[in-house]
């Protein structure tokens, strides 16, 4: 009886082994989400550009008042630098002091204008977004213009205020 224990107990578990159902087990076959693609998906391509005439002939406005104004801003900056320029080492409140001041009053006029025209521009921008449309290229091109002037006049009158004494 020695024996048969050993021999009962190799032969349960060579038959656990050869008499395996496989239901149980998972199969080693790739899985499905093994199967997919991690390529980075590909963006369609984007919609072509509509003219919209209405919208241009509100960018052709605004692109006239941007000329108009950076004509006139110029000479403008250089009579407000001329008068800060006799201004300086003068008191403030002094009349050239006051000159100087009302010349940059002048400048902010201009460049008050346009601020207001990027803003319309922003808007006209964003009015299309929300409704879906694709960019416009001469939209985003004056808006882009407008800023740049905008940004040239705000350097040319902080330059001009450092010139003159602070209050």
């Amino acid at each position: 009886m020695k024996h048969a224990l050993p021999l009962l107990t190799l032969t349960l578990l060579i038959g656990g082994c050869t008499g395996a159902d496989t239901a149980h087990y998972p199969s080693l076959l790739p899985r499905p989400i093994e199967a997919r693609s991690d390529a980075e998906p590909t963006a369609p391509p984007p919609a072509p550009v509509v003219a919209d005439p209405a919208l241009d002939t509100k960018l052709a406005g605004y692109a006239t008042s941007l000329d108009k104004t950076d004509k006139a801003f110029t000479p403008a900056a250089d009579r407000a630098e001329a008068a800060a320029r006799v201004a300086q080492g003068g008191a403030v409140g002094s009349d050239h002091w006051l000159d100087a001041q009302t010349a940059l009053a002048e400048l902010d006029t201009y460049r008050s204008d346009l601020s207001a025209m990027l803003t319309d521009i922003e808007q006209l921008a964003i009015d299309r977004a929300a409704a879906g449309q694709p960019d416009y290229p001469a939209l985003e091109e004056l808006r882009d213009r407008v800023k740049a002037a905008f940004e040239a006049e705000s350097a040319r009158i902080g330059t001009i205020q450092a010139m003159l004494p602070a209050v």
